[in-house]
């Protein structure tokens, strides 16, 4: 009997079921013109064949100048709420939205990065590892518009070249008119062709396209992430979901963590127990990853750590949980 990725946890909302590839915002000025999900993507999704993207958080990060509306933006999306008293982002913060897409669940970790300068040199440490770059602005702004080029350049740095989907967001769509919106749309779309980058206008304030444009941007990274992992697999390897139970340790025998599970070491939530919350599942023990004859893992990828930090082993602690652990140096707590 094959086993289902729906029932690993609770179901997610309706707006976040996704059985079509949500549709571009302008064809002026977006990266993929089709109406369907990959002919190979949509049979793995049919078979639950789906390898490891079941389990990824695909990391996205938000750049762009101060009072843009970055966090306004994130906070509709995953709290459906909309903050008038604004209050400026201290160095970077994140949020889990979790997906449903082909019946395949799929979570996107939205990093929030600060506008402000003096934050910078903290901020571009964690747009490593990213395989979707938003860049906001305010469309009542033209200055925040032209700002965007060096703001995706810091981005861009931090990754390999062709490996992230760009998106360019104007924000406050409902502060203009429809002239006016029209105009600063113009604009915005002749330099998202120059960026190679999709445009979307959204408002934070009414919702409105919020939910229609991260849909769009779950949609290509779960498609990414599918038909990267159909490429490397070997064709003798058992998948996950293609039998009864013992799923996460199947995984673990086949490959690495990858670095977009590095928010598992992340202060604000720390340790394998984010996955499991994620999935509401309960962590395995070291002798349940043992018994299905695959070794430890000794080190964790982590695409939100600074390069210098040393790297962190995973340690068994009672009932299923886990906690960080540095390899070099004196012991120190770093999940608080």
């Amino acid at each position: 009997m094959r086993s289902s990725w729906t029932s690993w946890g609770p179901p997610v909302s309706q707006d976040r079921i996704i059985t079509s590839f949500p549709k571009w915002y302008t064809s002026d000025a977006c990266l993929q013109l089709k109406e369907h999900f990959h002919s190979q993507v949509s049979t793995a999704c049919q078979h639950r064949n789906t390898g490891t993207a079941g389990l990824k958080l695909s990391k996205v990060v938000v750049v762009g100048d101060l009072y843009v509306g970055k966090t306004s933006l994130i906070h509709r999306l995953c709290k459906n709420v909309f903050d008038r008293d604004y209050k400026a982002t201290i160095g970077v913060d994140f949020e889990i939205e979790r997906f449903e897409i082909a019946g395949i669940p799929y979570s996107l970790q939205i990093w929030d990065t600060a506008g402000q300068e003096k934050f910078k040199c903290i901020a571009s440490a964690y747009y490593r590892g990213a395989q979707v770059i938003i860049t906001a602005f305010d469309l009542t702004n033209v200055q925040t518009l032209e700002h965007t080029r060096q703001w995706l350049d810091d981005a861009l740095r931090e990754n390999e070249a062709g490996s992230c989907f760009l998106f360019l967001v104007g924000t406050k769509k409902d502060l203009l008119s429809e002239a006016a919106c029209e105009q600063a749309e113009a604009e915005a779309v002749h330099l998202a062709n120059e960026m190679q980058a999709e445009y979307w206008s959204v408002s934070a304030k009414t919702g409105e396209n919020v939910t229609a444009f991260f849909s769009r941007v779950a949609a290509l990274a779960f498609e990414q992430s599918v038909l990267q992992d159909l490429e490397k697999r070997p064709s003798s390897q058992s998948q996950v979901g293609d039998g009864d139970g013992d799923l996460i340790p199947r995984l673990v025998s086949k490959t690495h963590l990858p670095s977009h599970l590095g928010v598992l070491s992340s202060r604000r939530h720390g340790g394998l127990g984010l996955l499991a919350s994620a999935l509401d599942i309960r962590c395995p023990s070291a002798t349940e990853f043992q018994d299905s004859g695959s070794p430890l893992l000794s080190t964790m990828e982590k695409s939100i750590w600074p390069p210098q930090q040393s790297p962190a082993s995973i340690s068994e602690i009672p009932h299923g949980q886990w906690m960080r652990r540095e390899t070099s140096g004196p012991s120190e707590d770093k999940s608080s």
